[in-house]
């Protein structure tokens, strides 16, 4: 049995038998993803889909223009809140801004559940689906340390999200340098640190483009980087550009989270030494369920045991496995991928 099983019968042992409400055509949902391109986006939005559609309920799906837009994402919760929606799933781009929002739409009874990206704080959602985002970063990490020659002379290159430091990327950034044994200073933001082994980070808006551009930058100021930490594979996959450009794409190992099919594929072509695979499909499906459950019931979902939110798993994919960094191969994270 392997470990999302083992997650999914836990929540279902747990009371989360999710029964369909004889009015679940009277049901309302929505998704609100960051974007509808991104290849993670896309599952979660297939993974809502279908159970909306098994369960009777009517789902409506919005999403931001790009990875940080928003202000998207503030008229989408309006008009959910507006249409009369039972629940709302949303990843959110910026987890501070967005609570006021979130309020409102709380305050009418609205059930609010963050998927993958916790809001800040994290109880202004009534529940937070997600991977341990910090663990996916200190499995890259800790990968990355076991894995690049004299780690403790390494330079190292930070990819991150954006501007605002969501918490998804914040978690990821500081599970990473925390892996390889570096000091975080503030565990609330990236940035902060003061190993001269970090370069410097760069954002990337999570996106291919961003990812090139933000390489390019990192470049400049240090041509010798030889590890490179990115908040996703898309981010992973410009990064990679930037450095065969500049002839570097061979000796510099690029570590990534998400865990897409695309990704791990470029984990098994030798583009990304090692990635952190989460679940998106079974984020949004939970959050479906628990949209249900709560119309039928008035039941919330509670956190995994010693969590503020409920883990749907994550496994470090790599071919070259590393003593005391636990990590499924390719092959089974081809199997279990998404996109």
């Amino acid at each position: 049995m392997n470990i999302r099983t083992l997650i999914a019968g836990s929540i279902l042992a747990s009371g989360a038998a999710f029964a369909v409400p004889a009015s679940a055509a009277d049901i309302g949902a929505c998704l609100i993803t960051k974007t509808d391109i991104n290849p993670f986006f896309v599952k979660m939005k297939e993974g809502a889909t279908a159970e909306a559609e098994k369960l009777g309920i009517r789902l409506s799906s919005y999403a931001g223009k790009v990875d940080g837009d928003h202000e998207s994402q503030v008229n989408a919760v309006e008009t959910c809140i507006a249409n009369g929606a039972k629940g709302i799933l949303i990843t959110a781009s910026d987890t501070s801004a967005i609570t006021d929002v979130v309020k409102r739409a709380r305050d009418r009874g609205i059930l609010v559940i963050a998927l993958d990206t916790p809001l800040d704080p994290v109880d202004a959602a009534d529940a937070t689906f997600a991977t341990d985002n910090f663990e996916a970063g200190r499995l890259i990490g800790a990968w990355a340390k076991a894995s690049v020659e004299d780690p403790e002379n390494a330079k190292i290159a930070m990819l991150d999200l954006n501007e605002s430091q969501p918490t998804v990327g914040v978690l990821r950034d500081q599970g990473f340098l925390e892996g390889f044994g570096i000091d975080t200073a503030d565990k609330s933001r990236w940035g902060d640190e003061t190993d001269p082994r970090v370069v410097g980070h760069e954002v990337t808006q999570g996106n291919e483009e961003g990812g090139l551009r933000a390489m390019e930058n990192l470049l400049l100021q240090d041509p010798e980087i030889n590890v490179v930490y990115t908040i996703n594979e898309p981010a992973a996959a410009g990064a990679y550009e930037a450095l065969q450009s500049a002839g570097r794409a061979g000796d510099v190992l690029i570590v990534s989270v998400d865990g897409g099919c695309p990704g791990v594929k470029n984990v098994q072509d030798g583009v990304i030494g090692a990635t952190s695979q989460q679940y998106p499909l079974d984020m949004a499906r939970l959050g479906i369920q628990a949209i249900a459950k709560f119309a039928e019931t008035g039941e919330k979902p509670k956190a995994s045991e010693g969590l503020d939110f409920t883990n749907t798993g994550v496994n470090l994919v790599t071919d070259k496995p590393v003593d005391g960094v636990p990590s499924i191969s390719v092959a089974e994270g081809l199997d279990r991928c998404w996109g």
